[in-house]
Protein backbone atom coordinates (compact mmCIF):
# COMPACT_ATOMS: atom_id res chain seq x y z
CA UNK A 1 0.00 0.00 0.00
CA UNK A 2 2.62 2.35 0.97
CA UNK A 3 4.41 1.94 -2.43
CA UNK A 4 1.73 2.16 -4.39
CA UNK A 5 1.33 5.50 -2.59
CA UNK A 6 4.76 6.54 -3.21
CA UNK A 7 4.37 5.98 -6.81
CA UNK A 8 1.13 7.89 -7.16
CA UNK A 9 2.80 10.78 -5.29
CA UNK A 10 6.00 10.59 -7.61
CA UNK A 11 3.61 10.59 -10.77
CA UNK A 12 2.05 13.58 -9.01
CA UNK A 13 5.20 15.56 -8.88
CA UNK A 14 5.98 14.85 -12.41
CA UNK A 15 3.03 16.21 -13.89
CA UNK A 16 3.00 18.96 -11.73
CA UNK A 17 6.30 19.54 -12.80
CA UNK A 18 5.28 19.39 -16.39
CA UNK A 19 2.38 21.37 -15.71
CA UNK A 20 4.46 24.51 -14.30
CA UNK A 21 7.15 24.03 -17.28
CA UNK A 22 4.76 24.22 -19.91
CA UNK A 23 3.55 27.68 -19.25
CA UNK A 24 5.45 30.75 -19.38
CA UNK A 25 7.39 32.41 -16.25
CA UNK A 26 5.70 35.09 -14.49
CA UNK A 27 6.66 38.74 -15.35
CA UNK A 28 8.77 40.49 -12.57
CA UNK A 29 9.25 44.67 -12.66
CA UNK A 30 12.65 43.93 -12.24
CA UNK A 31 13.16 42.38 -15.19
CA UNK A 32 12.34 46.03 -16.64
CA UNK A 33 14.72 49.33 -17.23
CA UNK A 34 12.87 52.55 -18.36
CA UNK A 35 14.79 55.51 -19.95
CA UNK A 36 13.95 58.61 -18.44
CA UNK A 37 13.56 57.12 -14.82
CA UNK A 38 10.47 59.59 -14.85
CA UNK A 39 8.81 59.99 -18.31
CA UNK A 40 9.12 63.24 -19.75
CA UNK A 41 7.08 65.39 -22.27
CA UNK A 42 9.88 66.31 -24.89
CA UNK A 43 7.59 68.49 -27.93
CA UNK A 44 4.32 66.94 -28.78
CA UNK A 45 5.45 63.52 -27.09
CA UNK A 46 6.50 60.72 -24.26
CA UNK A 47 9.49 59.65 -25.51
CA UNK A 48 10.67 55.96 -23.65
CA UNK A 49 13.21 53.47 -23.80
CA UNK A 50 12.47 50.42 -23.02
CA UNK A 51 15.25 48.25 -21.68
CA UNK A 52 14.49 44.08 -20.67
CA UNK A 53 15.80 40.69 -19.64
CA UNK A 54 13.92 37.96 -19.86
CA UNK A 55 15.98 35.33 -17.32
CA UNK A 56 16.69 31.47 -17.86
CA UNK A 57 14.17 29.20 -17.17
CA UNK A 58 11.30 31.75 -17.66
CA UNK A 59 10.40 31.71 -21.64
CA UNK A 60 8.25 28.91 -22.66
CA UNK A 61 9.54 27.13 -25.66
CA UNK A 62 6.37 26.66 -27.40
CA UNK A 63 5.03 29.94 -26.99
CA UNK A 64 4.43 33.26 -28.56
CA UNK A 65 4.53 36.58 -25.77
CA UNK A 66 2.90 39.94 -26.62
CA UNK A 67 4.39 42.72 -24.64
CA UNK A 68 2.14 46.02 -24.59
CA UNK A 69 3.62 49.16 -23.04
CA UNK A 70 0.53 50.97 -21.77
CA UNK A 71 0.03 54.36 -20.24
CA UNK A 72 -2.36 54.80 -17.73
CA UNK A 73 -3.98 57.75 -16.35
CA UNK A 74 -7.14 59.25 -15.07
CA UNK A 75 -10.00 59.00 -17.16
CA UNK A 76 -8.25 56.75 -20.43
CA UNK A 77 -4.95 54.97 -21.74
CA UNK A 78 -2.79 55.34 -24.67
CA UNK A 79 -1.38 52.03 -25.85
CA UNK A 80 2.13 51.80 -27.88
CA UNK A 81 2.92 49.30 -30.58
CA UNK A 82 3.30 45.95 -29.19
CA UNK A 83 6.34 44.03 -29.20
CA UNK A 84 6.41 40.00 -29.83
CA UNK A 85 8.95 37.21 -28.67
CA UNK A 86 8.89 33.26 -29.35
CA UNK A 87 10.11 30.47 -27.98
CA UNK A 88 12.72 28.33 -29.87
CA UNK A 89 10.43 25.53 -30.71
CA UNK A 90 7.88 27.92 -32.00
CA UNK A 91 8.10 28.40 -36.14
CA UNK A 92 7.51 32.05 -36.78
CA UNK A 93 9.57 35.53 -37.74
CA UNK A 94 9.28 37.05 -33.81
CA UNK A 95 12.13 37.54 -31.75
CA UNK A 96 13.30 34.28 -30.27
CA UNK A 97 14.28 33.67 -26.71
CA UNK A 98 16.34 31.17 -25.51
CA UNK A 99 14.65 29.07 -22.40
CA UNK A 100 18.00 27.94 -21.10
CA UNK A 101 19.55 31.32 -21.09
CA UNK A 102 16.77 33.78 -21.48
CA UNK A 103 17.61 37.15 -23.35
CA UNK A 104 17.67 40.78 -23.35
CA UNK A 105 16.21 43.21 -25.60
CA UNK A 106 15.64 47.46 -26.30
CA UNK A 107 12.72 49.13 -27.70
CA UNK A 108 12.00 52.59 -28.18
CA UNK A 109 8.50 54.38 -28.84
CA UNK A 110 6.88 57.37 -27.90
CA UNK A 111 2.95 58.65 -27.00
CA UNK A 112 0.96 61.60 -28.14
CA UNK A 113 0.84 63.62 -25.53
CA UNK A 114 -2.07 65.16 -23.74
CA UNK A 115 -2.11 67.12 -20.65
CA UNK A 116 -4.04 63.97 -18.66
CA UNK A 117 -1.10 62.01 -18.79
CA UNK A 118 0.51 64.33 -16.31
CA UNK A 119 -0.55 61.99 -13.43
CA UNK A 120 0.33 58.72 -15.13
CA UNK A 121 1.60 55.56 -14.82
CA UNK A 122 3.54 52.53 -17.40
CA UNK A 123 2.70 49.24 -17.34
CA UNK A 124 3.35 46.51 -19.74
CA UNK A 125 0.76 43.82 -20.57
CA UNK A 126 1.25 40.13 -21.33
CA UNK A 127 -0.87 38.47 -23.72
CA UNK A 128 0.70 34.66 -24.29
CA UNK A 129 -0.06 32.21 -27.09
CA UNK A 130 0.23 28.72 -27.13
CA UNK A 131 -0.94 26.54 -29.98
CA UNK A 132 -4.78 27.10 -29.63
CA UNK A 133 -4.47 28.30 -25.91
CA UNK A 134 -4.23 32.02 -25.12
CA UNK A 135 -3.78 33.61 -21.36
CA UNK A 136 -2.42 36.23 -19.92
CA UNK A 137 -0.15 37.09 -17.49
CA UNK A 138 -0.28 40.36 -14.73
CA UNK A 139 0.49 43.41 -15.62
CA UNK A 140 3.91 44.99 -14.44
CA UNK A 141 3.90 48.46 -13.90
CA UNK A 142 7.35 49.81 -14.90
CA UNK A 143 7.73 53.86 -14.91
CA UNK A 144 5.82 56.85 -13.58
CA UNK A 145 4.76 60.22 -15.60
CA UNK A 146 5.08 62.31 -16.66
CA UNK A 147 7.25 65.29 -15.96
CA UNK A 148 5.88 68.11 -18.35
CA UNK A 149 7.82 71.32 -17.50
CA UNK A 150 8.24 72.00 -20.98
CA UNK A 151 4.10 72.36 -21.63
CA UNK A 152 4.84 75.71 -19.91
CA UNK A 153 5.75 76.88 -23.28
CA UNK A 154 1.70 77.22 -23.61
CA UNK A 155 2.30 80.07 -20.43
CA UNK A 156 5.51 81.27 -21.40
CA UNK A 157 4.75 82.46 -25.16
CA UNK A 158 1.62 84.60 -23.57
CA UNK A 159 4.32 86.72 -22.01
CA UNK A 160 6.49 86.80 -25.55
CA UNK A 161 7.42 89.97 -27.56
CA UNK A 162 5.36 89.39 -30.35
CA UNK A 163 5.66 91.15 -33.68
CA UNK A 164 4.45 94.38 -33.92
CA UNK A 165 3.80 96.50 -37.53
CA UNK A 166 6.24 99.48 -37.23
CA UNK A 167 6.40 102.72 -38.26
CA UNK A 168 8.94 103.48 -40.96
CA UNK A 169 9.08 107.21 -39.15
CA UNK A 170 12.36 109.17 -39.92
CA UNK A 171 13.13 111.93 -38.28
CA UNK A 172 16.02 113.27 -40.89
CA UNK A 173 15.83 111.90 -44.08
CA UNK A 174 18.28 112.00 -46.40
CA UNK A 175 17.72 113.64 -50.20
CA UNK A 176 19.54 114.47 -53.21
CA UNK A 177 18.80 116.36 -56.26
CA UNK A 178 21.32 115.68 -59.07
CA UNK A 179 22.03 117.11 -62.84
CA UNK A 180 24.01 116.78 -65.15
CA UNK A 181 25.51 118.96 -67.86
CA UNK A 182 27.22 118.03 -70.82
CA UNK A 183 30.11 118.94 -73.14
CA UNK A 184 31.03 118.65 -76.78
CA UNK A 185 34.14 116.67 -77.53
CA UNK A 186 37.05 118.38 -76.04
CA UNK A 187 35.04 121.37 -74.75
CA UNK A 188 35.23 122.45 -71.22
CA UNK A 189 32.77 125.60 -70.95
CA UNK A 190 29.18 125.29 -70.24
CA UNK A 191 26.87 125.87 -73.21
CA UNK A 192 23.67 127.70 -72.55
CA UNK A 193 21.62 125.07 -73.24
CA UNK A 194 22.83 122.84 -70.81
CA UNK A 195 22.29 125.51 -68.05
CA UNK A 196 18.90 126.22 -68.87
CA UNK A 197 17.99 122.67 -68.68
CA UNK A 198 15.18 121.15 -66.91
CA UNK A 199 17.62 119.23 -64.28
CA UNK A 200 19.64 122.35 -63.82
CA UNK A 201 16.23 124.22 -63.20
CA UNK A 202 15.10 122.25 -60.30
CA UNK A 203 18.39 121.95 -59.00
CA UNK A 204 18.19 125.83 -58.28
CA UNK A 205 14.74 125.45 -57.23
CA UNK A 206 16.10 123.00 -54.87
CA UNK A 207 19.04 125.60 -53.49
CA UNK A 208 15.58 128.16 -53.47
CA UNK A 209 13.67 125.38 -51.32
CA UNK A 210 16.28 124.86 -48.47
CA UNK A 211 17.06 128.75 -47.82
CA UNK A 212 13.46 129.02 -47.75
CA UNK A 213 12.75 126.46 -45.70
CA UNK A 214 15.58 126.11 -43.19
CA UNK A 215 13.93 124.65 -40.16
CA UNK A 216 13.17 121.48 -42.11
CA UNK A 217 15.64 121.29 -44.71
CA UNK A 218 19.34 121.35 -44.08
CA UNK A 219 22.38 121.97 -46.63
CA UNK A 220 25.24 118.32 -45.98
CA UNK A 221 27.29 119.32 -49.15
CA UNK A 222 27.41 119.55 -52.85
CA UNK A 223 29.43 117.00 -54.77
CA UNK A 224 30.80 117.25 -58.10
CA UNK A 225 32.36 114.83 -60.40
CA UNK A 226 33.25 115.85 -64.04
CA UNK A 227 34.77 113.47 -66.38
CA UNK A 228 36.14 113.30 -70.05
CA UNK A 229 35.05 110.30 -72.66
CA UNK A 230 37.96 107.20 -72.62
CA UNK A 231 38.89 108.94 -76.47
CA UNK A 232 42.18 111.03 -76.72
CA UNK A 233 45.23 111.01 -75.14
CA UNK A 234 45.79 110.59 -71.06
CA UNK A 235 47.26 113.85 -70.53
CA UNK A 236 44.71 115.58 -72.98
CA UNK A 237 41.98 114.11 -71.11
CA UNK A 238 43.49 115.23 -67.95
CA UNK A 239 43.13 118.86 -69.12
CA UNK A 240 39.85 118.59 -70.01
CA UNK A 241 37.93 116.59 -67.32
CA UNK A 242 40.21 119.31 -65.06
CA UNK A 243 38.78 122.58 -67.10
CA UNK A 244 34.80 120.71 -67.00
CA UNK A 245 35.51 120.36 -63.04
CA UNK A 246 37.40 123.87 -62.32
CA UNK A 247 34.08 125.79 -64.71
CA UNK A 248 31.03 123.45 -63.02
CA UNK A 249 32.28 124.37 -59.80
CA UNK A 250 32.44 128.39 -60.16
CA UNK A 251 29.10 127.68 -61.40
CA UNK A 252 27.62 126.01 -58.60
CA UNK A 253 29.34 128.26 -56.12
CA UNK A 254 27.99 131.37 -58.21
CA UNK A 255 24.54 129.84 -58.26
CA UNK A 256 24.50 129.46 -54.42
CA UNK A 257 25.88 132.77 -53.73
CA UNK A 258 22.50 134.31 -55.58
CA UNK A 259 20.28 131.98 -53.31
CA UNK A 260 22.21 133.09 -50.38
CA UNK A 261 22.78 129.16 -49.90
CA UNK A 262 25.75 128.80 -47.59
CA UNK A 263 27.90 125.34 -47.55
CA UNK A 264 30.75 122.68 -48.81
CA UNK A 265 31.33 122.26 -52.58
CA UNK A 266 33.55 118.86 -53.04
CA UNK A 267 34.96 119.13 -56.68
CA UNK A 268 36.87 115.73 -58.51
CA UNK A 269 37.48 114.84 -61.91
CA UNK A 270 38.05 111.65 -63.82
CA UNK A 271 40.07 112.04 -66.57
CA UNK A 272 39.13 109.05 -68.80
CA UNK A 273 35.51 107.51 -67.51
CA UNK A 274 36.62 103.44 -67.84
CA UNK A 275 33.93 102.69 -65.83
CA UNK A 276 30.97 104.75 -66.74
CA UNK A 277 31.95 103.33 -70.33
CA UNK A 278 31.98 99.93 -69.59
CA UNK A 279 28.46 100.41 -67.69
CA UNK A 280 26.91 102.43 -71.23
CA UNK A 281 28.58 99.54 -72.94
CA UNK A 282 26.62 96.52 -71.39
CA UNK A 283 23.08 98.32 -71.23
CA UNK A 284 23.02 99.15 -75.06
CA UNK A 285 22.07 97.50 -77.94
CA UNK A 286 25.73 97.24 -79.82
CA UNK A 287 26.12 93.89 -81.78
CA UNK A 288 29.08 93.51 -81.12
CA UNK A 289 29.14 94.77 -77.42
CA UNK A 290 30.48 91.52 -75.85
CA UNK A 291 33.68 91.88 -78.00
CA UNK A 292 34.37 95.32 -76.48
CA UNK A 293 33.23 94.28 -72.96
CA UNK A 294 36.11 91.35 -73.29
CA UNK A 295 38.98 94.18 -74.63
CA UNK A 296 37.94 96.20 -71.67
CA UNK A 297 38.90 93.20 -69.68
CA UNK A 298 42.02 92.16 -71.56
CA UNK A 299 43.95 95.17 -71.43
CA UNK A 300 44.75 97.65 -68.26
CA UNK A 301 46.63 99.96 -70.09
CA UNK A 302 44.14 103.24 -71.12
CA UNK A 303 46.32 103.55 -74.04
CA UNK A 304 46.41 100.56 -75.17
CA UNK A 305 42.37 99.85 -74.75
CA UNK A 306 41.42 102.51 -76.85
CA UNK A 307 43.65 101.40 -80.12
CA UNK A 308 42.24 98.13 -80.05
CA UNK A 309 38.32 99.71 -79.47
CA UNK A 310 39.44 101.51 -82.17
CA UNK A 311 40.40 98.43 -84.54
CA UNK A 312 36.81 96.97 -84.47
CA UNK A 313 36.14 99.43 -86.82
CA UNK A 314 32.34 98.04 -87.46
CA UNK A 315 31.65 99.49 -83.68
CA UNK A 316 33.50 102.44 -83.28
CA UNK A 317 31.28 104.71 -85.43
CA UNK A 318 28.40 103.59 -83.15
CA UNK A 319 30.53 104.04 -79.75
CA UNK A 320 31.12 107.81 -81.13
CA UNK A 321 27.50 108.58 -81.66
CA UNK A 322 25.72 107.11 -78.89
CA UNK A 323 28.20 106.13 -76.02
CA UNK A 324 30.86 108.68 -75.48
CA UNK A 325 29.52 112.24 -75.56
CA UNK A 326 27.54 110.51 -72.69
CA UNK A 327 30.69 110.18 -71.08
CA UNK A 328 31.58 114.27 -71.05
CA UNK A 329 29.64 115.57 -68.37
CA UNK A 330 29.94 117.15 -64.73
CA UNK A 331 27.54 115.48 -62.49
CA UNK A 332 26.29 118.14 -59.64
CA UNK A 333 24.69 116.53 -56.32
CA UNK A 334 22.99 118.38 -53.70
CA UNK A 335 22.37 116.65 -50.52
CA UNK A 336 20.51 117.94 -47.79
CA UNK A 337 18.75 116.59 -44.76
CA UNK A 338 15.10 116.55 -44.52
CA UNK A 339 13.99 117.14 -41.01
CA UNK A 340 10.72 115.91 -39.51
CA UNK A 341 8.38 117.06 -36.99
CA UNK A 342 9.94 116.74 -33.25
CA UNK A 343 7.91 114.26 -30.58
CA UNK A 344 6.35 117.85 -29.00
CA UNK A 345 4.56 118.71 -32.88
CA UNK A 346 3.25 115.80 -33.83
CA UNK A 347 1.73 115.25 -30.61
CA UNK A 348 0.46 118.53 -31.06
CA UNK A 349 -0.77 118.16 -34.39
CA UNK A 350 -2.68 114.63 -33.94
CA UNK A 351 -4.65 116.16 -30.99
CA UNK A 352 -5.14 119.24 -33.52
CA UNK A 353 -6.29 117.59 -37.15
CA UNK A 354 -4.50 114.00 -37.29
CA UNK A 355 -4.99 114.31 -40.92
CA UNK A 356 -2.21 116.48 -41.64
CA UNK A 357 0.55 113.76 -40.56
CA UNK A 358 1.31 110.77 -42.53
CA UNK A 359 0.73 107.44 -42.21
CA UNK A 360 4.11 107.02 -40.76
CA UNK A 361 3.64 109.87 -38.54
CA UNK A 362 0.68 108.42 -37.44
CA UNK A 363 2.14 105.25 -36.11
CA UNK A 364 5.19 106.56 -34.73
CA UNK A 365 2.97 108.65 -32.12
CA UNK A 366 1.27 105.52 -30.60
CA UNK A 367 4.81 104.99 -29.14
CA UNK A 368 4.73 108.29 -27.83
CA UNK A 369 2.45 107.41 -25.23
CA UNK A 370 2.38 104.29 -22.79
CA UNK A 371 -1.75 104.45 -22.51
CA UNK A 372 -3.19 101.62 -24.16
CA UNK A 373 -6.60 102.94 -24.81
CA UNK A 374 -5.03 105.92 -26.55
CA UNK A 375 -2.72 103.97 -28.82
CA UNK A 376 -6.03 101.82 -29.54
CA UNK A 377 -7.54 105.67 -30.83
CA UNK A 378 -4.24 105.94 -32.86
CA UNK A 379 -4.67 102.88 -34.78
CA UNK A 380 -8.25 103.12 -35.09
CA UNK A 381 -7.37 106.55 -36.46
CA UNK A 382 -4.78 104.68 -39.00
CA UNK A 383 -7.62 102.43 -40.15
CA UNK A 384 -9.93 105.39 -40.85
CA UNK A 385 -7.33 107.50 -42.33
CA UNK A 386 -5.68 104.71 -43.88
CA UNK A 387 -7.05 101.35 -44.14
CA UNK A 388 -5.18 99.88 -46.65
CA UNK A 389 -2.39 99.56 -44.19
CA UNK A 390 -2.70 96.53 -42.07
CA UNK A 391 -0.06 97.42 -39.28
CA UNK A 392 -3.01 99.18 -37.79
CA UNK A 393 -4.70 96.11 -37.47
CA UNK A 394 -1.90 93.99 -36.15
CA UNK A 395 -0.92 96.24 -33.17
CA UNK A 396 -4.51 96.53 -32.24
CA UNK A 397 -4.39 92.97 -32.23
CA UNK A 398 -0.62 93.27 -30.01
CA UNK A 399 -2.59 94.80 -27.58
CA UNK A 400 -5.52 92.41 -27.41
CA UNK A 401 -3.08 89.70 -27.44
CA UNK A 402 -0.70 91.05 -24.22
CA UNK A 403 -4.29 91.95 -22.72
CA UNK A 404 -4.90 87.80 -23.05
CA UNK A 405 -7.93 88.45 -25.35
CA UNK A 406 -6.60 85.71 -27.74
CA UNK A 407 -9.94 85.64 -30.00
CA UNK A 408 -9.93 89.20 -30.50
CA UNK A 409 -6.49 88.96 -31.38
CA UNK A 410 -6.60 86.31 -33.40
CA UNK A 411 -9.44 88.51 -35.77
CA UNK A 412 -7.25 91.87 -35.93
CA UNK A 413 -4.61 89.33 -36.88
CA UNK A 414 -6.88 87.90 -39.98
CA UNK A 415 -7.80 91.23 -40.93
CA UNK A 416 -4.35 92.02 -41.35
CA UNK A 417 -3.35 89.53 -43.55
CA UNK A 418 -6.76 90.08 -45.46
CA UNK A 419 -5.42 93.77 -46.35
CA UNK A 420 -1.36 92.28 -47.47
CA UNK A 421 -1.81 88.09 -47.24
CA UNK A 422 2.32 88.28 -46.96
CA UNK A 423 2.70 90.36 -43.91
CA UNK A 424 5.69 88.88 -41.96
CA UNK A 425 3.92 90.31 -38.71
CA UNK A 426 0.51 88.61 -38.36
CA UNK A 427 1.77 85.33 -39.69
CA UNK A 428 4.03 85.38 -36.31
CA UNK A 429 1.72 86.60 -34.13
CA UNK A 430 -1.26 83.80 -35.29
CA UNK A 431 1.65 81.21 -35.21
CA UNK A 432 1.52 82.54 -31.36
CA UNK A 433 -2.47 82.31 -31.17
CA UNK A 434 -1.55 78.13 -32.40
CA UNK A 435 1.30 77.56 -29.73
CA UNK A 436 -1.00 79.12 -26.91
CA UNK A 437 -3.89 76.13 -27.70
CA UNK A 438 -0.58 73.48 -28.63
CA UNK A 439 -1.59 72.86 -32.53
CA UNK A 440 2.56 73.09 -33.02
CA UNK A 441 2.62 72.02 -36.41
CA UNK A 442 0.17 74.76 -37.40
CA UNK A 443 2.35 77.60 -35.61
CA UNK A 444 5.45 76.49 -37.66
CA UNK A 445 3.26 76.97 -41.18
CA UNK A 446 2.57 80.37 -40.00
CA UNK A 447 5.59 81.18 -38.83
CA UNK A 448 8.00 80.24 -42.15
CA UNK A 449 6.28 82.87 -43.62
CA UNK A 450 7.27 85.50 -41.06
CA UNK A 451 10.81 85.51 -42.02
CA UNK A 452 10.66 89.76 -42.91
CA UNK A 453 9.82 90.52 -39.23
CA UNK A 454 12.44 91.58 -36.32
CA UNK A 455 11.07 89.22 -33.68
CA UNK A 456 11.44 86.14 -35.80
CA UNK A 457 14.09 84.59 -33.66
CA UNK A 458 12.03 85.02 -30.51
CA UNK A 459 9.13 83.31 -32.27
CA UNK A 460 11.16 80.81 -33.66
CA UNK A 461 12.85 79.76 -30.28
CA UNK A 462 9.15 79.53 -28.74
CA UNK A 463 8.28 77.25 -31.56
CA UNK A 464 11.41 74.79 -31.42
CA UNK A 465 10.39 74.50 -27.29
CA UNK A 466 7.27 73.58 -28.29
CA UNK A 467 8.90 70.86 -30.80
CA UNK A 468 11.38 69.71 -27.96
CA UNK A 469 14.77 71.19 -29.84
CA UNK A 470 16.13 72.81 -26.87
CA UNK A 471 19.63 73.78 -27.69
CA UNK A 472 18.01 75.32 -30.72
CA UNK A 473 15.14 76.83 -28.54
CA UNK A 474 18.24 78.38 -26.48
CA UNK A 475 20.11 79.39 -29.40
CA UNK A 476 17.21 81.59 -30.96
CA UNK A 477 16.37 83.15 -27.37
CA UNK A 478 19.92 83.94 -26.28
CA UNK A 479 19.29 87.27 -26.39
CA UNK A 480 16.24 87.35 -24.60
CA UNK A 481 14.92 88.32 -21.65
CA UNK A 482 12.05 86.46 -21.21
CA UNK A 483 10.02 83.38 -19.60
CA UNK A 484 10.44 81.73 -22.92
CA UNK A 485 14.16 81.76 -23.14
CA UNK A 486 14.72 80.80 -19.19
CA UNK A 487 12.26 77.85 -19.98
CA UNK A 488 14.66 76.61 -22.93
CA UNK A 489 17.72 77.52 -21.08
CA UNK A 490 15.82 75.28 -18.07
CA UNK A 491 14.69 72.05 -20.34
CA UNK A 492 18.46 72.69 -22.52
CA UNK A 493 19.94 71.89 -18.79
CA UNK A 494 22.07 75.39 -18.81
CA UNK A 495 21.19 76.34 -15.36
CA UNK A 496 23.83 78.64 -14.37
CA UNK A 497 21.88 81.11 -17.34
CA UNK A 498 18.54 80.27 -16.36
CA UNK A 499 19.45 82.18 -12.93
CA UNK A 500 20.85 85.04 -15.15
CA UNK A 501 18.12 85.43 -17.47
CA UNK A 502 15.20 85.26 -14.64
CA UNK A 503 17.29 87.90 -12.68
CA UNK A 504 17.09 90.22 -15.73
CA UNK A 505 13.29 89.43 -17.05
CA UNK A 506 11.90 92.85 -16.60
CA UNK A 507 8.19 91.92 -15.12
CA UNK A 508 8.78 88.78 -13.36
CA UNK A 509 5.41 86.91 -12.97
CA UNK A 510 4.10 83.98 -11.57
CA UNK A 511 5.03 81.37 -14.39
CA UNK A 512 8.72 82.99 -13.88
CA UNK A 513 8.99 82.07 -9.92
CA UNK A 514 7.69 78.77 -11.22
CA UNK A 515 10.52 78.41 -13.44
CA UNK A 516 13.28 78.89 -10.46
CA UNK A 517 11.30 76.35 -8.20
CA UNK A 518 11.76 73.94 -11.07
CA UNK A 519 15.45 75.14 -11.60
CA UNK A 520 15.89 74.50 -7.43
CA UNK A 521 14.45 70.94 -7.50
CA UNK A 522 16.92 70.12 -10.39
CA UNK A 523 19.72 71.75 -9.04
CA UNK A 524 18.55 70.59 -5.51
CA UNK A 525 18.96 74.49 -4.38
CA UNK A 526 15.79 74.19 -1.37
CA UNK A 527 15.69 78.14 -1.20
CA UNK A 528 14.81 78.71 -5.06
CA UNK A 529 11.97 75.94 -4.70
CA UNK A 530 10.62 77.49 -1.47
CA UNK A 531 11.19 81.10 -2.79
CA UNK A 532 10.38 80.40 -6.52
CA UNK A 533 7.23 78.70 -5.59
CA UNK A 534 6.03 81.16 -2.60
CA UNK A 535 6.19 83.63 -4.89
CA UNK A 536 4.85 81.82 -7.91
CA UNK A 537 1.43 80.98 -5.85
CA UNK A 538 1.45 84.46 -4.72
CA UNK A 539 1.20 85.74 -7.75
CA UNK A 540 -1.17 82.85 -9.42
CA UNK A 541 -2.83 80.78 -6.66
CA UNK A 542 -3.69 78.18 -8.99
CA UNK A 543 0.23 77.45 -9.30
CA UNK A 544 -0.62 75.74 -6.02
CA UNK A 545 -2.41 73.00 -7.39
CA UNK A 546 0.13 72.12 -10.16
CA UNK A 547 2.99 72.17 -8.26
CA UNK A 548 0.81 69.28 -5.90
CA UNK A 549 1.10 67.01 -8.28
CA UNK A 550 4.28 67.76 -10.44
CA UNK A 551 6.94 65.15 -10.74
CA UNK A 552 9.79 68.16 -10.74
CA UNK A 553 8.87 68.19 -6.82
CA UNK A 554 8.72 64.90 -5.92
CA UNK A 555 11.72 64.54 -3.38
CA UNK A 556 9.99 67.40 -1.64
CA UNK A 557 6.65 66.37 -1.33
CA UNK A 558 6.75 64.89 2.09
CA UNK A 559 8.83 67.92 3.27
CA UNK A 560 6.50 69.66 6.28
CA UNK A 561 7.06 73.16 4.50
CA UNK A 562 6.56 72.23 1.20
CA UNK A 563 2.60 70.91 2.03
CA UNK A 564 2.59 74.45 4.06
CA UNK A 565 3.65 76.47 1.07
CA UNK A 566 1.13 74.65 -1.25
CA UNK A 567 -1.34 74.60 1.50
CA UNK A 568 -1.66 70.85 2.06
Amino acid sequence: MLRKLSILLSCAAIVALNSCSSKMGAMKQEYFTVTPGVLEVVGTEVPVTIDGRFPAKVFNKKSVLTVTPVLKYEGGEAVADPVTFQGVSVRGNDRVISYENGDKFKTRLSFDYIPEMEDAELYLRFVVNKGSKTYTLPEVKIADGCVATSQLYRQTVATANIAVGEDAFQRVIKQAKEANILFLIQQTNLRASELSSNEVKELKEAMADIVADYENKVLEDVQISAYASPDGGVSLNDAIATGREDNTAKFVKGEMKKANLAGYVDSKYTAEDWEGFQELVAKSDLPDKELILRVLSMYDDPEEREQQIKNISSVYSELADSILPKLRRARISLNYHLIGRSDDEIIKQYSEDPRVLSLEEILYSSILTEDVKEQQGIFNTAITLHPGDYRAYNNLGVIAYNAGDYNVAKEYFEKALSINKNAAEPHLNLGYIELLNGNVDAAGEYMVVGTESKALEEALGNLYIAMGDYGRASAYLEKSKTNSAALAQLLNKDYSSVTATLNSIEKPDAVTYYIKAVQGARTSNIAFVYDGLKEAIRLDPSMAKKAAGDLEFSKYMEDATFKSIIGK
